[in-house]
């Protein structure tokens, strides 16, 4: 079947060694630092992306809404955060390598969706939190060009049909911090992207 994300493993991977060059960086002092997520350290954050990755994986192993959300602040990071993330990584591309993984359709707590749109809704969230991480712990915060400009050219798509969505006028924002209205002067695609993402 035609994908309506190609090459999503690629970009997620991608994405995932922008998130994991900054995770190298975190010096131990760092790890109790505040976040743009008003509720979430640097701690919190790892632990949001590395058990996100791993509740993916449930997904696709038959996982529930129910079970993904309810797993969602579960500590996955032990005493190895930065080996805790990696292999979460891991995991989740083999995972959705699997034959028929792209098309199987998973029980996604914002309604359902296929595993394709999935991967492409993770490989933003891996995006925009790899710039949130940047900004906790004062390392560069310039996005991979080239992930910036996907994920706004196919920003509708990749939330078409859920129930709740960056993109959107009438969400309720309880996943997705509220986007600042005004555009900033000359604003590039980064901006752009981290202003409707809220940041």
């Amino acid at each position: 079947m035609p994908y309506r994300f190609a090459g999503i493993i690629d970009r997620y991977l991608l994405s995932a060694s922008e998130f994991t060059r900054r995770l190298r960086a975190v010096r131990p002092e760092q790890w109790a630092a505040p976040t743009p997520c008003a509720e979430w350290t640097v701690y919190r954050l790892v632990n949001h992306m590395t058990r996100g990755n791993l509740n993916y994986v449930s997904l696709l192993d038959g996982g529930s809404a129910a079970e993904f959300l309810r797993l969602r602040d579960r500590d996955a990071l032990g005493d190895d955060p930065v080996g805790a993330y990696i292999r979460s990584v891991r995991e989740c591309a083999a995972t959705f390598r699997r034959p028929g993984a792209l098309e199987q359709i998973l029980d996604y707590p914002l309604g359902p969706v296929t595993g394709e749109q999935a991967l492409a809704v993770r490989t933003t969230d891996a995006t925009i939190h790899t710039w949130d991480l940047s900004r906790a712990i004062n390392a560069p915060e310039d996005l991979d060009p080239g992930l910036v400009a996907w994920i706004e050219d196919h920003l509708t798509e990749i939330y078409a049909g859920l129930a709740e969505s960056p993109v959107s006028v009438d969400t309720t924002h309880r996943f997705f911090a509220e986007p600042e209205p005004q555009p900033l002067a000359d604003e590039s695609r980064q901006d752009r992207l981290l202003r409707l993402m809220g940041r």
